[in-house]
């Protein structure tokens, strides 16, 4: 008589962030090119330091690239996950934990000058109440810096007239399946620059800016391509808007 292998227990989302191997970083380029965007938006530092909230903050990298260029200013990270936060400690000097509904954020209506949201939304399966939850917590005419994949990013494109699976997209927590690429990021929605345009002005925000950035996973002989892609946002891997709170 043979024992069947044990059944492998289902992997929630909360399973999946807490995850020491999955990725919390979105790369030094993006990161620096959304922090330059910020710092062009805050100015620089008055008298009293304006306060940044950077959401998702993963394992604090992207906050400490953009905090020579924020000099001056506070910024706070909160995560989720307690593995991140426990990274994220050696490279901010807060880092709390919180959450993107109901109020689940731990700050004052009104008391965030600005709020880096750097490539989350497209992780999350309400960002209706995410969008409302950073409107709750900035100041009028605070800054959101918003990053996500694009969903018509280039190569994308070329990918969908193939039948293949777009990159950035997935269809499971547990392994790849129709698209390229080898590492499981858990992205649930994905957006057009057109959409994500739409999406943040209904939630309550004016779009100052849409920019591109490139994607770190595209292979060398196409990173001239990618870079250059970055002057059509709409076609750039990556998306970067800078909007205000109405």
């Amino acid at each position: 008589m043979t024992t069947a292998p044990p059944r492998r227990r289902p992997r929630g989302l909360r399973d999946f962030y807490e995850d020491p191997d999955v990725t919390v970083a979105s790369g030094t380029p993006r990161s620096l090119r959304q922090a330059r965007m910020l710092a062009a938006a805050l100015g620089p530092a008055g008298k009293e330091a304006q306060t940044v909230i950077d959401i998702g903050c993963g394992d604090g990298s992207a906050a400490a690239t953009a905090a020579p260029l924020l000099a001056g200013h506070r910024i706070v990270g909160v995560d989720w996950s307690q593995d991140a936060l426990r990274r994220a400690h050696a490279h901010l000097p807060y880092a709390v934990r919180g959450e993107l509904t109901d109020g689940g954020l731990p700050f004052r209506s009104g008391s965030a000058d600005a709020v880096l949201f750097s490539e989350v939304v497209e992780h999350l399966v309400d960002p209706d109440a995410a969008l409302d939850e950073i409107h709750r917590i900035l100041r009028p005419g605070g800054h959101l810096m918003l990053s996500t994949p694009n969903l018509a990013a280039w190569y994308n494109r070329a990918l969908l007239l193939a039948g293949v699976q777009p990159v950035f997209s997935e269809v499971s927590l547990r392994a790849i399946h129709g698209r390229p690429g080898q590492e499981v990021v858990g992205h649930l929605r994905l957006y057009t620059a057109r959409a994500l345009r739409e999406f943040v002005t209904a939630s309550g925000f004016e779009v100052v800016r849409l920019r591109g950035a490139p994607f770190h996973g595209v292979p060398r002989p196409l990173r001239p391509l990618d870079r250059l892609a970055c002057r059509i946002p709409s076609t750039a891997s990556i998306l970067l808007l800078h909007a205000r709170r109405t």
